[in-house]
């Protein structure tokens, strides 16, 4: 987790695992606030649902098509904690499974409120509802999944100001 200040925002991003959609959304929202000179205004991170692939590097095949990007996928899974809706001031998860059981585990409605779909954001890919998971599909579905990232964290970026 990188240091943050107070006046920071402060973003989680939500994945099954933290080693393909969350950690490419963290560095696509990482470079879009590199290159918009925002990195004082926001804290990233991501994670992932279970505790399958805690300290491991995300999918190669992310990190593969992320890299023809211009992204640096690099981020180390870790697991999402109840304490994170404290910390967090938008935790965004990448479908409606995701969303459900984070939603599930707010203590009240103030933390539920912090939880918000990806799809919520997207812009170009309107008819699109989630992020679907790319991890037993083919690099199409990396792309496509990347697309839709790209998407909804321009469109994230645009309605925090």
């Amino acid at each position: 987790m990188t240091t943050r200040n107070k006046a920071q925002t402060k973003i989680l991003f939500i994945c099954l695992g933290n080693i393909c959609r969350s950690p490419a959304a963290h560095a696509v929202f990482q470079k879009a606030i590199e290159e918009r000179g925002l990195t004082h205004h926001y804290m990233v991170d991501s994670a992932g649902i279970g505790d399958w692939h805690v300290g491991q590097l995300p999918d190669k095949r992310m990190m593969a098509q992320g890299k023809k990007r211009g992204y640096c996928i690099n981020h180390h899974a870790r697991q999402f904690t109840n304490d994170d809706f404290q910390y967090f001031d938008y935790i965004v998860v990448m479908d409606d499974d995701n969303y459900r059981i984070v939603h599930r585990r707010a203590k009240n409605e103030e933390e539920r409120k912090k939880v918000k779909r990806m799809a919520d954001f997207f812009t170009v890919h309107k008819e699109a509802n989630s992020v679907p998971d790319p991890y037993y599909g083919t690099t199409c579905d990396f792309d496509y999944a990347l697309d839709l990232i790209e998407d909804g964290v321009k469109g994230l970026l645009d309605k925090l100001g």
